[in-house]
């Protein structure tokens, strides 16, 4: 077992070492591949460069913390909220019915196009963030949700109701358990979705935060701190996605997807 562990981490990095490879040498040779050019992309030398330049000069703690308190606020809003509406979707028809529609009328609205809404409805651009990261993690969790809240084996419920489980009985140790793993997987992807959108609303709205220093180095044409800032959401991204399924595991002892040890 420890074997095959290894050799999978090993395989993870020997791709991620391909892959700065491949950009070191496109990058270095300004490879023009005809629809992608690389003539002004830097080599991951320089990025390295920025990016310590970017720590020893104390601003990132500023940008990471402001992303990070957005981030917090409106994720964890979604996830009370959508999972909330979640299981009164799945196990109501009344819910499904009265609550479903409009929601699902307002879940292909991308995240830039509620951002001069969000500067309308409040009075602070920090909280027009919270709600864009907010609508970007609320869908993911409530069809997430739904979804498994609704697979929930019907002879499950069915003998709870037999034993005599009342309705808050039957929700707390049947459908929610039933549900969890749908509802970790919504809460992984909720996560990316709030960093995306949370980027986004910080190009425009921000001051602070990483979306903000990378929209920034844009404007400047300082190349690779544009590259420094994406590497940092995806950093984030995949560490608090990670942390997300690593709390799921954690709280679902009981699951092994795909029978994975």
């Amino acid at each position: 077992m420890a074997s095959v562990r290894t050799y999978r981490w090993a395989l993870r990095g020997l791709s991620l070492l391909l892959c700065l490879g491949l950009w070191q040498l496109l990058a270095q040779q300004h490879a023009d591949l005809g629809l992608v050019t690389f003539r002004n992309v830097p080599p991951p030398g320089e990025v390295l460069q920025a990016l310590l330049a970017l720590f020893g000069s104390g601003a990132w703690a500023r940008h990471l913390v402001a992303s990070l308190e957005r981030v917090a606020a409106g994720y964890l809003l979604a996830a009370l909220v959508g999972i909330t509406l979640g299981v009164a979707i799945g196990r109501s028809r009344w819910a499904a019915d009265t609550l479903l529609p409009p929601l699902e009328v307002l879940r292909p609205i991308p995240a830039v196009a509620w951002i001069p809404l969000a500067i309308l409805m409040f009075p602070s651009s920090e909280l027009s963030m919270v709600f864009i990261t907010f609508t970007g993690a609320l869908f993911p969790i409530l069809l997430n949700t739904v979804h498994g809240v609704e697979a929930v084996d019907p002879r499950l419920v069915a003998s709870a109701k037999g034993l005599g489980a009342g309705r808050w009985a039957l929700l707390r140790e049947v459908v929610v358990p039933g549900a969890m793993p749908s509802v970790v997987t919504g809460l992984a992807i909720g996560m990316g979705t709030s960093w995306f959108c949370l980027v986004t609303a910080e190009m425009i709205s921000g001051q602070w935060g990483i979306g903000y220093f990378t929209w920034e180095a844009y404007t400047l044409q300082n190349y690779p701190d544009i590259i420094v800032g994406m590497l940092l959401i995806g950093v984030l991204g995949l560490a608090s996605s990670w942390l997300v399924k690593r709390l799921g595991a954690w709280a679902m002892p009981w699951y092994r997807p795909g029978g994975r040890p």
